[in-house]
Formats: C-alpha cells, structure tokens, sequence
C-alpha cells in the first residue's frame, strides 16, 4: 500500500471517528494525515471561530496539516440547485442533505490529493452506512489512480471504545457516553442519528433541534423568484444560492417547520430510522414544484416526475458522477427553459405552504379554465373527444366485459 507515498488526505469533519482516525491512521499504518476540512455551510454564525477549532482539533489529533476549503457557493449553485431542479427527494421525503455534498466534498479531496502528493484519500464512514458508497464511488470516477483508506471500516471499534481512544490519546471531541448522537449539516439541512433514535418508536428529544425551532410571533407570507428554475430572489431582494438558502432556513425554520422523522432504505440493504431538518431546501422544493404546475407541459412534467425520483436515488446511491446522472440534467435543464416566476408561500407555526404562484410562461389560461363569461372553451368539441378516448373500453365492455 502506498508505494509512492506514505501520505493520505482524510475528509475531516471534527468529528469523533474522523477525528480518531487520524491518530489510528499514524499509529496503525504509518502515515501522514493531511486533514481537509470543507466548508459546506456547517460553520454557524461564528464560521471563522468554528474553522480555527476544526484545525487545531485536527492538529492535536496529529494531523501534520489542516486545511479548510470553503464551498459554500460552489456547493450551492452546482449542487443544491441541480437537485431542486430536480426536485430530488430520496422515497419521496429526504432531500438528500448529506448525500448532496460528498461529491463536492470528494472533489476538494482529490484536489488536495494532487496538490499534497498523495497517494491515497480517506473517510470516516462506518461499513453500515451509505457514505462510504458516495465517498469511494466519487473517488474512483474523479481519479481511479488513488487509494481509498476506510479506517472506520477496519478499526472494529464500537462507538464507545472510540470514545475511550479518543480519551487515551487526549483527542479533543465533543461526543460522550451519555449523548451519541451523530450529526451531520450543511446549507441543504442537518442530518440527526444514533442515541435512543435508533427505535423508530422513540420519539426524537425536543433538544436535538436547531433550524426548526419556533422563533417567530406572527403569521406571514414569503415570495420565491425563479429563473429558467434557478432562484434568484426572497421577497424582491436578489442573492446567490447559498443566500437564498441560507435565507429561507432561517425565516422558514423559525416557524417550525421542515423535520423529517423517516425509516429509510439504505444503499447497503438495511432499514434505517433518520430524521432530518431541512426547512430552506424542502420550501425551495415546495416552491419550485409548485412553479412548474403552471409552466410545464402535460406529458413534460409527467415524464419528469418519473425521472425525479431515479435522480434522487442517483445521489444517494453516490453516483454523481455518473453517465446517467449527465443524462438526466441534459432532459432537466431542457424542462426549466420556462421555469421563471414567484411564488409565495404562507408561513404559519408547523405550516409552510403555497397561496400564489404566477409567470410571464405560464400555460395557465384563464380563458380556458373559467366558468364565467369569459369562457372560451370549445365545449361542442368534447362530446366527440370524449367518445373516441374511451372507445377502446367501449367495446372490450360490449365484447369480453
């Protein structure tokens, strides 16, 4: 293993099992850890404060170089919003919070990879989970020539003789015996698991909430402008991506509303009980869903609703890089050429729902859909349409029915 070179970029999080790996990783195998740290959107109001804990935690881990790449925007504009074009909600529930952002994560890797000269990267994913999938599959489409390390995967350690390790070698974590939780967040939301959330019958704790607790006093309404699908404005105010979602996890979540409590289908064949808070990506989706009622065509958005959910396992299967993924993106950039409007969503507490939605490309007519005299239906035509579309069941009635 390493022929060339004795160093590994590991995907640091600060966490406890990458945090752990790199200390087993030099005392186990010999090598240099280079921690990269990606900014995805993670860092809370002091951003700055939380990166320099992230470094230091990782030097004292005996990392010989941390780094932090930031990738908001670039997580934001290439990732996020392909996906709610998409509309990509993994069964239907799960818009893909960490699924989304290994592939960004997993290029910055490779970047650093080639700049530090290694010959290998790592992760800190279990063998149960569907990260390693998203970590090693993105790996070996961006660069097949490197090594995957899955020192999590090898070590055998339970969550608590990693804690104990971490103790031995002075390894600064914030997980304890009595709280092990695991939690994962980004722009996209916050990914909640382990503790007593591991029995799909037990209620989430109150305290493992943050972007959607109720802060807001009033009622009110929010107005979501879109372009060719993209959103570029809140409320009249334009910004990029990022600030959008950024934006709207505050305003939304602040009603309380954006959880997601799921069992869901692993990649990896088992069933495992999550729970999400996603409020700026699930009122995005809401809002853009609701856009293309009025501006797709009839069999354009059918068909799309039938892709939308092959995109979505895609990402979550970690196939971002992938033949089909481009593919898909080709139909869904050539469905939102039209996807330009507002709508507003009315915001109540626990509630987040449209009440107008209009386009300059709209394909609603009011001619055509009013009763009053405005009408301007061909209702004579319908008899005819009527009788010929259901012909065929017609006569299978009067022959074999």
């Amino acid at each position: 293993m390493f022929a060339m070179t004795k160093r590994v970029v590991l995907a640091y999080s600060g966490g406890l099992d990458t945090s752990v790996a790199v200390k087993w990783m030099g005392e186990e195998m010999g090598v240099e850890v280079i921690a990269v740290a990606c900014d995805v959107g993670q860092g809370g109001t002091d951003a700055e404060g939380y990166w320099n804990m992230i470094c230091e935690r990782a030097l004292a881990a005996g990392a010989v170089e941390a780094e932090v790449v930031d990738c908001r925007e670039e997580y934001a504009s290439d990732y996020c919003v392909p996906a709610l074009k998409a509309n990509a909600l993994y069964e239907g529930r799960y818009p893909l919070v960490s699924s989304l952002s290994r592939p960004v994560i997993v290029k910055k890797l490779v970047d650093a990879a080639r700049r530090h000269d290694a010959g290998a990267v790592a992760h800190g994913c279990t063998g149960k989970g569907n990260d390693q999938v998203r970590f090693e599959v993105s790996t070996r489409a961006l660069a097949p020539d490197l090594e995957v390390v899955a020192p999590v995967r090898m070590w055998g350690l339970t969550r608590e003789q990693a804690i104990q390790y971490a103790g031995r070698f002075d390894i600064p974590i914030t997980q304890s015996k009595e709280k092990l939780y695991s939690i994962d967040d980004n722009l996209w939301g916050r990914a909640i698991e382990c503790g007593e959330m591991e029995d799909p019958w037990a209620e989430p704790p109150e305290g493992v909430w943050e972007m959607t607790t109720v802060r807001a006093a009033e009622d009110r309404e929010v107005t979501i402008e879109f372009l060719a699908g993209t959103p570029i404005a809140v409320d009249g105010s334009q910004m990029s991506p990022a600030g959008i979602i950024e934006c709207l996890t505050d305003v939304v979540g602040g009603y309380g509303w954006g959880r997601i409590d799921m069992v869901e289908n692993r990649r990896v064949g088992i069933k495992s009980r999550e729970t999400y808070e996603a409020p700026g990506a699930l009122a995005l989706i809401l809002a853009h869903q609701d856009l293309e009622s009025i501006t797709l065509e009839r069999d354009v958005a059918h068909e799309k609703l039938r892709l939308e959910h092959r995109y979505a396992e895609l990402i979550y299967d970690g196939l971002w890089f992938s033949p089909l993924r481009l593919a898909l993106d080709a139909f869904i950039e050539e469905s939102q050429r039209h996807v330009t409007g507002e709508v507003r969503l009315k915001l109540e507490r626990g509630v987040c729902r449209p009440n107008g939605r209009r386009s300059p490309k709209s394909l609603y007519d009011y001619g055509l859909a009013t009763y009053d005299a405005a009408d301007s239906f061909r209702h004579d035509d319908a008899e005819g349409f009527v009788r010929l579309w259901g012909l065929g069941v017609q006569t299978w009635a009067a022959r074999q029915g």
